[in-house]
């Protein structure tokens, strides 16, 4: 296959950049279906001509349908991209990245989706799906799954189908609300990746940033003691990265706060924690949920997070050796090993 690869690209380069392009359109085509090629045209920044001239090439192939309300995958059309997101990624080199982040990391799988997720919006839903389907070969009966929220947490439970069978599995939320988009919230996320699995769930009704008083007046609650109880048994966590500065305006931290991050040099957030690029924890926002210490008991960490703009947040985070999946995209893998090289 590699050997195929690098003849492809020696040879007829004009023919690998064609069938990345069709490749693209096929991925926003399922991603978003049904699309009218107006939308798909700006989606993906091309003028309409050419992209005329593509999806109807498509359609006779009996990879799409055309019809009144927009653009859709056939069941070939399925396959077919499903099977080139293999070729995709061995064509860019992401099989190799892959490799090298595992053994830098100590990581058990590093699965990246072809493209950006910073300039496309498709990719993310991409990771939820991969991140999905990771999810249902590693559940087990008994499990209890926690998950964070964020946009690109918040695609997995969008891309699972309803289960047709009740399943022992319970879905808990792994932070306090950050009180915004309820559709990206780790509650919200927790009941519908739940409903989609079969399973239960239990929520969790408090915000994050409280004062020390007030969580530990509302610790002592018994609700809360047993959701607690519930939450540090979870056999799998699901959980995004930021970088600091977005996180900490969406967590509304005071202008204080914000100017103590960069003098620390923070460049990731997660769980509600803020790192350095060493890994190293430089503030810690006032939260119920989980603490880094309890991280070691949980047997399968997911780290789901993706864009160029995220890669030093991304890195920071894997510096720690928690994670032991990592879904992510071309964009920030490809920015990981520039850093890295850049570093050495």
């Amino acid at each position: 296959m590699d050997e195929i690869v690098f003849l492809l690209r020696k040879i007829t380069p004009d023919l690998i950049q064609k069938l990345e392009n069709r490749y693209n359109i096929l991925r926003n085509i399922q991603f978003f279906q049904p699309i009218g090629r107006r939308v798909l045209s700006a989606q993906m920044n091309w003028s309409e001509r050419p992209l005329r001239s593509e999806v109807k090439f498509l359609e006779r192939q009996g990879l799409i349908n055309i019809k009144s309300g927009g653009m859709e995958l056939t069941s070939e059309g399925e396959k077919t991209i499903n099977k080139l997101q293999n070729f995709i990624s061995r064509l860019r080199g992401l099989n190799d990245i892959s490799s090298f982040l595992k053994n830098r990391f100590q990581i058990k799988d590093v699965l990246i989706i072809p493209g950006d997720s910073d300039v496309d919006e498709s990719i993310k839903k991409q990771m939820g799906r991969m991140t999905a389907d990771y999810l249902k070969g590693i559940i087990k009966d008994g499990s209890i799954i926690a998950v964070t929220g964020g946009t690109t947490v918040a695609q997995i439970p969008k891309v699972l189908p309803d289960s047709m069978v009740k399943r022992n599995v319970v879905v808990v939320p792994g932070r306090g609300a950050l009180g915004e988009k309820a559709e990206i919230q780790a509650n919200t996320i927790a009941a519908e990746l739940a409903r989609k699995l079969g399973g239960s769930y239990k929520l969790l009704h408090v915000p994050d940033n409280l004062s020390q008083r007030a969580l530990k007046t509302v610790c002592e609650d018994s609700k809360i003691k047993e959701f607690l109880k519930i939450m540090k048994k979870a056999d799998i966590l699901i959980h995004g990265v930021g970088t600091a500065q977005e996180m900490a305006k969406r967590r509304g931290l005071s202008k204080e706060d914000m100017e103590y991050l960069k003098k620390m040099h923070a460049v990731s957030e997660t769980l509600g924690f803020y790192l350095d690029k060493t890994g190293k924890i430089v503030y810690e926002t006032t939260s119920i949920g989980f603490g880094f210490s309890d991280l070691n008991e949980i047997g399968t960490i997911i780290t789901v997070a993706g864009g160029s703009s995220k890669a030093e947040a991304i890195l920071a985070f894997l510096n720690i050796r928690y994670s032991s999946v990592l879904i992510t995209d071309e964009g920030a893998a490809k920015k990981m090993i520039n850093i890295l090289q850049e570093g050495n």
